[in-house]
């Protein structure tokens, strides 16, 4: 028995090119070569969705650091001054009191040197 997938076909072909929008050249517009480089391209999307939260917590450190120099101590005194203190604040929130509110911040740097120090 012969069976004809022309309507199935089309509407598979058709999902794939409407994702395939934006695509350079021939990968948008032939089904093989969109579709392969649209398998690829969700290869990639899927590995840096996880990237991307590492990404985000570089920067953190990097803003939490560089508000700490201002005040004349170091990120890993500072993040080792948290912990002993039990405040129990993540990077994000850190990075964004450093940004946002620096009174605050500064006050937890206060709080960290006001430690006995541990050398």
């Amino acid at each position: 028995m012969r069976v004809k997938t022309g309507t199935v076909r089309r509407a598979r072909h058709k999902k794939v090119l409407k994702q395939a929008k934006g695509f350079y050249s021939g990968r948008r517009k032939h089904f093989r070569k969109a579709k392969e480089q649209l398998e690829r391209s969700l290869v990639y999307s899927y590995r840096d969705r996880k990237d991307r939260k590492g990404e985000f917590r570089k920067l953190w450190i990097i803003r939490i650091n560089a508000a700490c120099r201002l005040q004349d101590i170091s990120y890993s005194v500072f993040m080792h001054g948290l912990k002993t203190l039990g405040v129990e604040l993540d990077r994000k929130i850190l990075a964004d009191l450093a940004m946002n509110d620096s009174a605050s911040f500064n006050s937890l740097v206060e709080q960290v040197k006001a430690l006995p120090s541990q050398i």
